[in-house]
């Protein structure tokens, strides 16, 4: 099959941008995440398998509840880990929240295109401040920025294109994650679960913010390569 001039001409655009290294989720704009695919651009993160593994928790703490659940996802991106979530669980709905209008703007898409846009409320704002009025939940989820401010691995590879925003805190790292924590009490059901995603040295401080919380049932989560990538706890019954 041969390419005509503008054709080619495309090819060469998108060729060079995998040469400069841009990866190639942003440059098919699109991204296989759970059981379903996802709109994605610069403005957004892109989708790790590693993430996943908040989707599972989540959904076997809607399986072990057995009604419909009211469900928190905070700092949504793309919106990957709510619409897994809903798309898996037919009669559980969300709030998804992120402080970014850009990636609310293709979360609301994906939202869309899936199907599940009367499933999902999204609010733009920080943290639990993106609520509008207080409400408690069964299950709260978020893969916040975990990476510390001057962490090399932000210039290298794929990080190098994503939102600094959604990678780091500008900090140590923990300013988010303590945040999150810290306010899950007031946010959660009696006996109900936070599940958080954190890098692969920060387990035992994240173990530790819970604990400080007073939340209970503490449980340290592996990702498919066997590494500590999340923490899930309960508020107390």
């Amino acid at each position: 099959m041969l390419l005509n001039k503008s054709a080619y001409q495309a090819w060469q655009q998108l060729e060079q941008r995998r040469v400069n290294g841009e990866p190639i989720a942003y440059i098919l704009g699109k991204k296989g995440f759970h059981a379903i695919e996802l709109m994605v651009a610069p403005g957004v993160l892109i989708p790790r398998p590693e993430t996943e593994l908040l989707v599972d928790i989540a959904l076997d703490e809607i399986g072990r509840i057995k009604r419909p659940c009211q469900i928190l996802d905070m700092g949504t991106g793309s919106g990957a880990i709510a619409l897994a979530i809903v798309s898996a669980s037919a009669h559980s709905v969300i709030v998804a929240t992120d402080q970014s209008p850009e990636a609310l703007a293709i979360a609301k898409i994906n939202a869309q295109n899936l199907h599940l846009d009367n499933r999902v409320q999204f609010f733009q704002g920080d943290w639990y401040a993106a609520l509008t009025q207080h409400r408690q939940f069964d299950v709260i989820v978020s893969n916040p920025p975990y990476i510390a401010n001057g962490d090399p691995h932000l210039t290298q590879g794929d990080l190098r294109f994503e939102p600094a925003s959604a990678l780091t805190d500008y900090a140590s790292g923990f300013s988010c994650l303590k945040t999150i924590i810290a306010g899950a009490n007031s946010h959660l059901l009696p006996g109900a679960l936070l599940a958080v995603e954190h890098g692969f040295d920060q387990s035992e401080a994240v173990v530790c913010l819970m604990k400080d919380a007073g939340l209970q049932d503490i449980q340290v989560h592996l990702d498919l390569a066997g590494h500590k990538r999340a923490v899930s706890a309960r508020k107390m019954p």
